[in-house]
């Protein structure tokens, strides 16, 4: 429609209005102008000195990956200026996804995860969601799963022609046995050509998180096997999630992923397979965290790496990956699980934004244990909805164009490049963990990642933020997907944020069900309700995060109010909570008479200096640190 034709339709309508709408009246702002403002807010907010440089606002705001990557407040369009191109979608380098109309109608493969060694129970839960929303199964074998002697009763009632299986086996020897197994059952219901799914070998993965297993090529016969009789079938699976689950960065996880399908390409094409037939026989799986934007870029940067592999293997141009997005199994809590939805929708938005072909996102139950009927089916009515409502899959590349994603997705490319040129120099991905290379390079990102949980600069909602000492617990049983991960002493080690924090708690819970009460400590409130509430709030929800109850002395006017209330309290532990001003009037008489009256370790809400104190709780310090050394006199209280 033209500008005549817009001020028409205005006229017959009666709206008197511009023919043409702009986003901004009058000139559009400069970056200099849009800096200028910010440094001029933070020193209004006294968060920047009056003294500072120009841009020093933006760069406060400026945070910083581990993967070394500056994330700025603000991206325009400089700065997608001269980055590679991204292509377009269902073109090499498939940035943009693989299909060049976008995803399917119906959208990604809601991909459902099963551990249950009862044949009966598990083929109830299989058929219960492939006829409720899933479109595939990813079956654990062996161990606390499927026993392979019974995967045809398991996947009785399965239609392996329309519902692929992926096979997953901590063991080497029942992988290879499962994946034969599955084979000769597809060949049987459906025919060899018809049969879909994933075998599920990968013995660098199995290397990975256990520290052994055998070498890359025996996989190759049952490759060979499935590419000559089963065209619809992929044979490897190359997991990233071993660095992932360690702690590791999106670079190294994508640069380590690169590395092992170097490795299973380099052995089918010895073999004898072109660069595409056993590039086809692949299928990469990388985690979806509650992180969107590094989820929705590493998954767009995965496509891109992996389509230079190719390209440089001399691959046709035409061969795209297949991507099975995991939402995170570390980022699950046992604490307050419920939480756990939000965590598991938020990583299913990013993998199909991300434009994952599949995609599984875990019930909010499964760091507990076995999931129930119902917390499955939530997981799954969670994608059906971004599908179905949402519409998030009818949309090509939804993120495409975004200049702070483009440019987010090119820098994570780059570092996960150089971690891969760094794993090839040391001998391919078998060498770099054998070397302990990969263990070495996950343990600093790992330790960074523990100091962030510690002092609580990454927050866990319902465990070390709004703690709920309350809280019902969940009761489940059996394997949950943590048990999937098929860890050993000898692999990669798992960092699950939660953990800490919740050793705490059930140190907590076991107290409580051995004496009838919590662990306490005393907070020493000063001066008015106005005067304390906020320290006394930000002290009650760091001691709850470690599972310790607290009672408070009210308002208070003095040091005999704030004795008395303590002497009732009943435990050797107290923290003052005030202003600073009254840290100054009233602190250090106040440390002396709680020394005086039996306490043990008199802390401090704030920074203020104030003599006699054991301790101080502010933010950013180590809360891990304080709830370690309030139990040991807690400890010491009840032995002495």
């Amino acid at each position: 429609m033209n500008t005549t034709q817009v001020e028409r339709a205005d006229d017959v309508d009666g709206v008197d209005g511009p023919a043409v709408l702009a986003l901004v009246d009058g000139p559009a702002p400069d970056r200099a102008a849009w800096v200028a403002a910010v440094d001029a807010v933070l020193r209004r907010a006294k968060r920047l000195d009056d003294a500072a440089p120009p841009g020093s606002g933006v760069e406060l705001l400026t945070r910083t990956t581990p993967d070394g990557i500056a994330v700025r407040p603000l991206y325009t369009a400089a700065d997608v200026a001269g980055l590679a191109d991204v292509g377009v979608p269902g073109r090499r380098p498939f940035v943009r996804g693989d299909r060049a109309r976008g995803a399917v109608r119906d959208g990604w493969d809601v991909r459902s995860w099963h551990a249950e060694p009862d044949p009966t129970v598990a083929r109830e839960a299989i058929l219960a969601d492939l006829a409720n929303g899933a479109a595939s199964v990813w079956l654990a074998v062996g161990g606390a799963g499927t026993a392979v002697a019974d995967l045809p009763a398991v996947l009785d009632g399965v239609l392996l022609d329309l519902a692929p299986v992926v096979l997953e086996a901590a063991d080497p020897d029942v992988g290879a046995a499962a994946a034969q197994a599955y084979l000769d059952l597809g060949a049987a219901r459906v025919g060899p050509a018809a049969v879909r799914g994933t075998l599920g070998l990968d013995p660098i993965g199995v290397r990975a998180r256990t520290g052994s297993g055998p070498d890359v090529d025996s996989v190759v016969p049952t490759a060979l096997r499935a590419s000559r009789e089963s065209p619809l079938v992929r044979a490897l699976v190359v997991d990233g999630l071993p660095v992932h689950v360690a702690g590791g960065s999106d670079a190294q996880e994508l640069g380590y992923l690169l590395s092992a399908g170097v490795a299973y390409l380099r052995a089918l094409t010895a073999a004898g397979l072109d660069a595409g037939s056993a590039a086809r026989l692949l299928e990469l799986r990388l985690a979806a965290t509650a992180e969107q934007f590094p989820t929705i870029a590493k998954l767009r940067a995965a496509r891109r790496l992996w389509a230079r592999v190719l390209e440089v293997s001399g691959a046709d141009p035409a061969t795209a990956p297949a991507v099975h997005a995991v939402a995170s199994p570390t980022m699950y809590t046992r604490r307050d699980p419920y939480v756990n939805l939000l965590r598991g929708t938020l990583a299913g938005f990013a993998a199909g934004v991300g434009g994952a072909e599949a995609v599984t996102v875990a019930p909010f139950d499964a760091a507990l244990g076995a999931s129930t009927p119902f917390s499955r089916r939530i997981a799954r009515n969670t994608q059906s909805l971004l599908i179905m409502e949402a519409h998030l899959a009818r949309v090509i590349d939804p993120a495409g164009g975004s200049w702070f994603v483009e440019s987010l997705t090119d820098a994570l490319a780059r570092a996960a490049w150089a971690f891969f040129q760094d794993l090839e120099a040391a001998g391919g991905a078998v060498a770099g963990l054998d070397s302990g290379l990969v263990a070495e390079c996950t343990a600093a990102v790992r330790a960074e990642r523990e100091r962030d949980v510690a002092t609580r600069r990454t927050p866990l909602t319902g465990v070390s933020e709004f703690p709920d000492l309350n809280e019902k617990p969940v009761p489940r049983s059996g394997p949950g997907l943590l048990a999937g991960l098929g860890t050993a002493p000898g692999g990669l080690p798992v960092h699950r944020p939660a953990a800490a924090f919740e050793t705490f708690r059930d140190r907590s819970d076991a107290i409580l069900a051995a004496t009838g009460a919590r662990p306490r400590a005393f907070l020493a409130t000063l001066g008015p309700l106005a005067a304390h509430t906020a320290r006394a709030g930000f002290t009650r929800n760091m001691l709850h995060a470690g599972g310790i109850d607290t009672v408070d002395a009210g308002p208070t006017d003095g040091v005999d109010d704030v004795v008395a209330a303590f002497r009732a309290a009943g435990t050797p532990v107290a923290v003052l909570c005030g202003t600073d001003a009254l840290y100054v009037e009233r602190a250090a008489p106040v440390v002396t008479a709680l020394r005086d009256a039996g306490a043990r370790h008199v802390l401090l809400a704030g920074k203020a200096r104030v003599d006699g104190l054991d301790g101080q709780l502010s933010a950013g310090g180590d809360a891990l640190a304080v709830l370690r050394e309030v139990y040991a006199v807690l400890d010491q209280e009840a032995t002495a």
